[in-house]
């Protein structure tokens, strides 16, 4: 079983889920995104989603909070990004980007291997079923324009906004999956 519940941000209410002990979703709460991602949960683990408590969705929240505030930069949260082969790659790249900086999708392309694929790195991105801690907000257009984000484009400003406002400050923490 998923264990899904709701989370309040400075950006909206979003979605959570836990798979035993690893985070495998977080996600705005904007009915056709988390449809999408929900029925990718459902495709990826075979199994029901449910509405209770987890102790890692508890976590997750004050990281979130600590996060907002500029005084976490990194979640140290075990993550579940399971999926296809190539996606996995990407979303392990995006948790390289460090706090404060963004690279275009040519650039994340380029970290891949392969320029070519940038479409299919914006899909992966795209696809990307853990907000904010998974970063891939922090990709953009490659002559800097605001492109490409599910939790649209106005979170996705905020989020850069709040993290240039930090940079440099606080502790840097491990990430574990």
């Amino acid at each position: 079983m998923i264990t899904i519940k709701h989370i309040d941000t400075p950006l909206g209410k979003m979605r959570a889920g836990a798979f035993e002990d690893a985070l495998c979703l977080l996600e705005f709460d904007e009915k056709n995104r988390i449809k999408m991602q929900e029925e990718r949960l459902h495709k990826l683990y075979s199994c029901d989603l449910v509405e209770s408590e987890h102790t890692l969705i508890d976590e997750l929240s004050l990281q979130l909070e600590a996060y907002f505030s500029g005084e976490r930069k990194v979640f140290d949260l075990p993550l579940d990004i399971r999926g296809g082969t190539f996606r996995q790659r990407i979303w392990e790249l995006l948790l390289t980007i460090p706090y404060g900086q963004t690279i275009s999708y040519l650039e994340l392309s380029e970290m891949y291997g392969d320029k070519k694929a940038i479409r299919a790195v914006g899909t992966a991105n795209g696809a990307n079923r853990i907000a904010i801690v998974v970063p891939c907000h922090r990709v953009i257009g490659k002559n800097g324009s605001l492109v490409g984000y599910g939790g649209e484009l106005w979170r996705k400003k905020k989020l850069l906004d709040l993290e240039s406002q930090y940079v440099g400050r606080g502790l840097q923490l491990e990430m574990n999956f």
